[in-house]
């Protein structure tokens, strides 16, 4: 019997540990089992350091409840749990096991108290934890938070960190962490000024805030350590941007070489100005609108590839109702322009407000498939997924319009009507079925455009007047027909139109490429790529 009771005298106080495995666990529970004893916050903050140190991601559920306020003492027996929610009678949880433990009134609980100092200290200790995490997105994720907020007493975990760490990317990330903690810590000056240059030859815009707090508070060498890591990061985000402005051109360019193609062709075989062409782009915006429902509404397993089905869809619509224009109206005015420009501004209003009663004037919001969706980074610059794919269509719409028209039979039928119009006829050319099917063809082109405007804005009604004009102006520039000027003039003018938004805003931006077309004009009437031919140059 005494033995007995020695043995229970023993074990007694392990067992009013709760949730203390019995071995290894045992240091981790007595840390936590010293909660119930702390009256001052700096005992609370030894002991969540005391926590960190361990380094065993086990703490992480009891830290996160500490600062959100849901660790608590039982009175009675000085036990710690997790009390998640609120109420007269609360489930107790085990803060090692996160198993439920027991039930307990409120009034029988104490809660361990915490402020926002120690909020910012238990977020910086489970950075620290998840240092050693096996996702590397997780290390990352860690390093990026504690640069967020530098720490001094984070740098000895940042040097096992990074020694340990095999990722160039994460590596980098924490080397920049150390580098901020180091700047604001009282290590000696020679490694600040290590660190204030590692951190200027990262090129980071992240980093201007604490440099700049670093020179405006220190002097001598410190100080112009400061001052020309900023000059060294601004000149390099001065590149950065410089690069940013040219996607941004690149893809402004790719959209308006899509809307602008199918009139360059119009125009430069049948001479037709055709003021409907930009509710072409909105009939096929309109399009993968319907298809995009419709897919959703009877196969949604199928909505992945709802794109695939709207292309040819946008295309034939828009194409038989550009065809439809042409035998309609347009060939019974050939040779009155403008009379042709009032009657496509006439069908332009009537396809808008068709539009209208069928679909309403709101507009409507065309989702994008997972693999247009998010973007990723290079260097400084941000590049969408969307604008990228939108680039490489419209890239492979024009290489495949290239071979349409060089190497098939019906694309030399309208080369030849575009140089010649009657020597082409009196060669045997049915010149009335390819103004058609040109015309066609260009519409249809425009609906595939709007396939591609769905993905980066919303469809309406009005949307195809945002494209109309910029068209216009990329067809004169570039030379009207000729699809290597199209190009050209479409990348060009939504390069420039980037650079010039920054300074002059959007629509003087706007205003001075259209001024710098028109002087550009009265020196190349015919654009950058002019047609040759005898009638044309007639």
């Amino acid at each position: 019997m005494m033995i007995l009771r020695a043995l229970w005298m023993l074990l007694l106080p392990l067992l009013l540990l709760p949730g203390v495995a019995r071995g290894q666990d045992a240091p981790l529970g007595e840390i936590i089992a010293r909660f119930a004893n702390v009256e001052k916050f700096d005992q609370t903050e030894a002991l969540v350091r005391e926590l960190g140190a361990t380094g065993d991601p086990g703490v992480r559920p009891v830290l996160e409840a500490l600062a959100e306020g849901n660790l608590y003492v039982r009175k009675v027996d000085n036990a710690i749990f997790i009390v998640p929610g609120s109420g007269k009678v609360l489930k107790l949880i085990d803060p090692l096991t996160g198993e439920e433990a027991d039930e307990a009134s409120s009034s029988a609980l104490k809660k361990v108290r915490v402020n926002n100092g120690l909020r910012r200290l238990i977020r910086d200790v489970l950075s620290t934890l998840t240092l050693g995490a096996k996702s590397a997105e997780a290390r990352m994720a860690a390093a990026d938070t504690m640069f967020a907020n530098p720490d001094p007493a984070m740098i000895e975990a940042l040097d096992a960190a990074i020694e340990a760490e095999s990722d160039p990317a994460v590596k980098l990330r924490m080397e920049r962490a150390r580098a901020a903690a180091v700047v604001l810590s009282d290590l000696p000056e020679s490694d600040k000024i290590a660190a204030i240059e590692l951190l200027g030859s990262l090129g980071d815009r992240s980093v201007l805030s604490l440099l700049a707090t670093v020179e405006a508070n220190a002097d001598g060498d410190l100080q112009r350590a400061a001052a020309d890591a900023i000059a060294e990061i601004r000149s390099v985000l001065a590149a950065w941007d410089a690069a940013q402005n040219v996607w941004f051109g690149i893809s402004l360019g790719s959209v308006l070489l899509l809307a602008a193609i199918g009139l360059a062709i119009t125009f430069g075989v049948m001479g037709v100005i055709n003021m409907a062409h930009g509710e072409m782009v909105m009939v096929g915006a309109y399009t993968t609108f319907v298809v995009q429902g419709a897919v959703h509404a009877f196969a949604p397993a199928l909505q992945e590839w709802s794109l695939a089905f709207a292309l040819p869809l946008a295309f034939l619509v828009a194409g038989a109702i550009g065809v439809a224009i042409e035998r309609g109206i347009i060939r019974f005015l050939y040779g009155r322009p403008l009379e042709t420009l009032l009657a496509t501004w006439g069908v332009s209003l009537v396809l808008q407000q068709a539009v209208r009663m069928i679909f309403g004037p709101s507009n409507r919001e065309v989702g994008n498939p997972s693999w247009m969706s998010g973007s990723f980074e290079i260097g400084q610059m941000v590049i969408t997924w969307n604008r990228l794919w939108i680039v490489a269509f419209s890239l492979g719409v024009f290489v495949l319009l290239l071979f349409v028209f060089n190497r098939t039979s019906w694309g030399l039928h309208m080369r030849a009507v575009t140089q010649n119009r009657r020597m082409a006829s009196s060669m045997g050319i049915r010149t009335p079925w390819v103004d058609a099917f040109t015309f066609g063809l260009g519409s249809g082109i425009a609906g595939i455009a709007g396939v591609a405007l769905s993905q980066v804005g919303n469809v309406s009604p009005n949307l195809g007047q945002s494209y109309i004009i910029d068209s216009f102006m990329v067809v004169v520039f570039g030379g009207v027909g000729n699809l290597w000027g199209t190009l050209l003039g479409a990348f060009s003018l939504g390069i420039a139109n980037k650079f010039l938004e920054p300074y002059a805003g959007a629509v003087l931006g706007k205003i001075i490429v259209l001024v710098l077309i028109i002087l550009f004009i009265q020196k190349r009437p015919r654009g950058l790529f002019a047609l040759k031919g005898r009638a044309v140059e007639a």
